[in-house]
């Protein structure tokens, strides 16, 4: 089988989308099947990463241009228009890939104008969204997030026969995740002894140094601090040096061990992006801060759970809210093990496995 991801990278749009087609890229590489990425060299783009990781990825030139004409609320985020980025799509799949059996679009620009012309070059097409706010002509759609009324989002968005994947039970997690929650502990300390700070591969407002600000005015000495900033972030030099000043804070970049920092982590500080179902596979609860739009119903949704405690926008949250809600946790007005129960119950880690099934069953005809 062959199946083409159709994603990007940038500091506007961030790491996640990337990072999450390379989970079920891994999975369907390491089933046999033949990935292929196509991708735009905006700044930021993770093209040079995705190569390293072993697949074939053919780059779109980035076009720095101003789409004012939007068709999609993020439309923007292309830096060139969705006719010009769906002819370019398949010129590459025309002259280079030939027969595609799934092609699979993670990317918050495009929609169902785009998808009908790429129809007749791919056997199948696979979203995966979380936004619900355009209309989609896919086979299935993928939406890992929770939301109060996850069931009904899409209702109007798609084809009567698209299968929908919805909630955190088709999360994309990494092995190390998978690995590592056969041997976690039930529960988290009832002291807070190690915190996690990680707001995401590019964090363009500087999240981080604010929570860093919050925890070292805390009258706590014995909290180990773990900080994990993208590649990609704009502002990693600025945060290496801050940390580089206090010998427990521990500074990490471009990592491949988050699961492990995960693993032993009472809290986390960070935003409400794709990393909040491998911190609920780990059973670790967090405050939350939102840092994208799109973020903003998750971590409502999520501190309805009684999981995470969430403060609200980035532009919102100061340093007095941070500390102010580490107190809650560690008083205990929150309680840290009955959250990071309730956490281990909503993902299981075996989200990809699922999703790689339900790729597998399609006949040439249906979706079963």
């Amino acid at each position: 089988m062959k199946v083409v991801f159709r994603v990007d990278a940038s500091f506007q749009i961030g790491t996640g989308h990337v990072m999450r087609s390379l989970t079920l890229a891994e999975e369907l590489k390491d089933r046999g099947h033949e990935v292929i990425f196509i991708s735009r060299e905006l700044r930021g783009h993770l093209c040079d990463l995705i190569n390293q990781r072993g697949y074939q990825v053919y780059c779109l030139p980035s076009q720095n241009k101003i789409i004012n004409n939007c068709d999609t609320k993020h439309a923007q985020w292309l830096e060139t228009s969705w006719e010009i980025d769906a002819q370019q799509t398949i010129e590459i799949i025309d002259k280079y890939i030939k027969c595609v059996d799934w092609l699979i679009i993670d990317h918050y620009a495009l929609d169902h104008k785009w998808e009908s012309q790429l129809k007749n070059y791919s056997k199948r097409i696979m979203v995966i969204d979380d936004l619900a706010d355009r209309k989609h002509l896919c086979d299935i759609l993928l939406d890992q997030n929770y939301y109060l009324n996850f069931e009904y989002r899409y209702k109007y968005l798609v084809p009567s026969n698209c299968k929908l994947l919805l909630g955190p039970k088709y999360a994309l997690l990494r092995d190390e995740f998978i690995d590592l929650r056969k041997n976690l502990n039930n529960k988290k300390n009832d002291e807070i002894k190690n915190i996690l700070v990680f707001f995401g591969g590019s964090d363009p407002t500087n999240e981080t140094l604010k929570a860093l600000y919050a925890l070292n005015k805390l009258d706590y000495n014995k909290i180990n601090i773990d900080v994990v900033v993208g590649v990609s972030n704009p502002h990693k030099d600025e945060i290496k040096d801050y940390c580089s000043r206090f010998p427990h804070i521990n500074f990490h970049c471009g990592i491949n061990y988050m699961a492990r920092l995960m693993k032993q982590a009472d809290l986390a500080i960070c935003a409400g992006g794709t990393t909040t179902w491998e911190r609920y596979c780990m059973g670790l609860p967090a405050i939350l801060i939102s840092v994208a739009y799109n973020q903003i119903k998750i971590c409502q949704a999520l501190s309805r759970l009684g999981i995470d405690y969430y403060l609200g926008e980035s532009e919102e949250v100061d340093v007095k809210d941070i500390i102010n809600a580490f107190y809650k946790f560690q008083s205990g007005d929150i309680n840290l093990q009955n959250s990071s129960m309730k956490a281990l119950k909503i993902v299981d880690g075996l989200g990809k496995y699922r999703v790689e099934n339900v790729l597998l069953r399609v006949k040439d005809d249906q979706i079963s």
